[in-house]
């Protein structure tokens, strides 16, 4: 299973960005907590961040054709705006699981719309770096057959 992680907005401020609302957490060391579970689940995690629109499209686009399975996807600001985002994802045709630390809906209002949502096979936010790893445990059981062998 191939799992491709993608960041966007000033994620790469994690650990700088924000401590109350998003700890002291490293982007490099959820990048690192993923891999470890990822070998545990059986997947290959591939991380990706970016702070330009434009490379995070041509990103999807390149997943559409590396034979992907999953994307976990915390979009950062984007999620509340980016039709340019959310189109690019919609072309996938894996399960596509949207991440945020912080629970967006209990925030300001405009966080509490995602153009992404819709989409997306689930949303998991609110619990800080076990967001991911929730989205990645999430991705892993999509992708793997139950005992009737359709996915879970």
């Amino acid at each position: 299973m191939k799992i491709l992680v993608l960041n966007g907005v000033n994620l790469n401020m994690f650990g700088k960005r924000d401590p109350a609302q998003y700890g002291t957490v490293t982007l490099a060391e959820i990048d690192e907590r993923l891999r470890s579970l990822a070998a545990e689940l059986g997947a290959e995690v591939e991380t990706y961040q970016t702070n330009i629109e434009g490379e995070m499209c041509e990103r999807i686009h390149r997943a559409h054709g590396d034979g992907i399975d999953a994307v976990l996807i915390n979009a950062g600001a984007w999620t509340h705006y980016s039709y340019a985002v959310r189109d690019a994802l919609a072309i996938l045709t894996c399960p596509i699981v949207e991440v945020h630390m912080s629970n967006i809906h209990a925030r300001e209002e405009f966080r509490h719309h995602s153009v992404i949502a819709g989409i997306a096979r689930g949303q998991i936010a609110g619990f800080g770096v076990d967001s991911y790893l929730l989205a990645l445990r999430a991705a892993v059981s999509a992708l793997t057959p139950d005992q009737a062998g359709k996915p879970a």
